[in-house]
């Protein structure tokens, strides 16, 4: 019998860039460890619960005054390890 991988969708595009959701990024557990550092508040939020499908990381750094290049930076690093 064959072996199948599970993939994430952050494993096929293989970078975050400003543009990706806090949906997909919370789907990795050692990506939520990165913002929780950086004290991103939608994820304590209840109403970002209801549009986390839509929040891009970039503009939530933005809005809240967080370094976007850094958490980037970050992020992009805990996916290849």
């Amino acid at each position: 019998m064959k072996k199948f991988l599970k993939w994430t969708k952050i494993e096929i595009m293989g970078k975050i860039t400003e543009k990706t959701t806090l949906a997909e990024i919370l789907k990795e557990p050692k990506l939520v460890e990165v913002l929780e550092k950086y004290n991103f508040p939608c994820l304590a939020c209840p109403f970002a619960r209801m549009e986390i499908e839509n929040l891009e990381i970039g503009k939530v750094c933005d809005l809240y005054g967080i370094e976007v290049e850094k958490v980037l930076k970050e992020i992009n690093e805990a996916i290849k390890e």
